[in-house]
């Protein structure tokens, strides 16, 4: 096996290798863990002392009540629930509807539907900010039916339904599934919702999977356009909310709500890491 640095001299310096190595490592870890540990720590610390120059890497006295507190006072329960709510909705909505298009172009081939899929990918290239203004619009008066969808979780799901990236990603995983499997279910007499719901779903866990994650963090973490549709604050998700109360709110309560607003997140990933790698790979299906 050829490599950058050959088995033998890897032996000789073995002590530069591994010093080296383990100095990378160790610059990476705390490059990516201190801020975290900064934004625990930071919230059991007192006002006074969270904004005392220089700062202190421990709390001189240590209040993890600031955690309950910020619960409370900040009603991070409605928020978060308001969060999930929206969350919830637009995963469901964006997997049933991106995988039928997804289906649809890869396997069913309607006229024109590379002219389609041209036209989707096309959004891609526009700026999100460029679409504000618009979806707005669209939102304040859905045209034909002429509904005004302001301060409605609809106005979350509808706008996350319409994702190029996780529908062109589908498309490319359909693209590569055998086509012997789907020509043999079709002699078998299988339509085609059937060969999707029995022969193409199970074989996309992974990219489902991944396709399911950036669904969900792109709606958790999204601020500007919750912002512009929920003006009631008890119907607000937790990263306009923690916006709005750090006005009032002691700046240790609002980085605990940070921290907590985190820990689903953080939760997900660790559950679902498998399914994240493994859908990296996903494309590299072979007939």
């Amino acid at each position: 096996m050829r490599t950058l640095v050959s088995a033998s001299t890897l032996v000789r310096h073995r002590v530069l290798y591994w010093t080296v190595f383990g100095g990378v490592v160790a610059a990476f870890v705390l490059a990516f863990l201190f801020p975290v540990y900064w934004m625990v720590v930071g919230a059991m610390k007192s006002p006074e002392e969270l904004v005392r120059t220089p700062p202190t890497l421990v709390p001189s006295q240590w209040h993890p009540e600031t955690y309950r507190d910020a619960w409370d006072t900040l009603d991070l329960a409605t928020h978060l629930g308001n969060t999930a709510l929206q969350a919830a909705g637009a995963w469901a909505l964006q997997l049933v509807f991106c995988t039928l298009a997804a289906y649809a172009l890869s396997r069913l081939r309607p006229v024109g539907g590379r002219v389609i899929l041209g036209g989707i990918l096309a959004t891609l290239m526009v700026p999100a900010s460029a679409l504000l203004v618009p979806k707005y619009l669209t939102i304040v008066d859905v045209p034909l039916v002429h509904v005004n969808l302001l301060n409605s979780p609809l106005a979350i799901w509808l706008p996350a339904v319409a994702n190029a990236f996780n529908l062109y990603l589908l498309k490319r995983f359909f693209d590569q599934i055998p086509s012997e499997l789907l020509e043999a279910a079709e002699i078998d007499g299988a339509g085609a919702v059937r060969r999707l719901w029995h022969v193409v779903l199970p074989l996309s866990r992974p990219v489902l999977g991944v396709v399911s994650i950036f669904a969900v963090v792109a709606v958790w973490q999204d601020f500007l356009w919750p912002l512009l549709v929920f003006f009631d604050t008890n119907k607000s998700p937790i990263s306009v909310a923690l916006v709005q109360f750090s006005y009032d709110a002691p700046v240790s309560h609002v980085i605990a709500g940070m921290v907590i607003a985190s820990v689903p997140m953080v939760a997900l990933f660790l559950v679902f890491q498998r399914h994240i790698i493994a859908g990296i790979g996903a494309g590299s299906l072979k007939g």
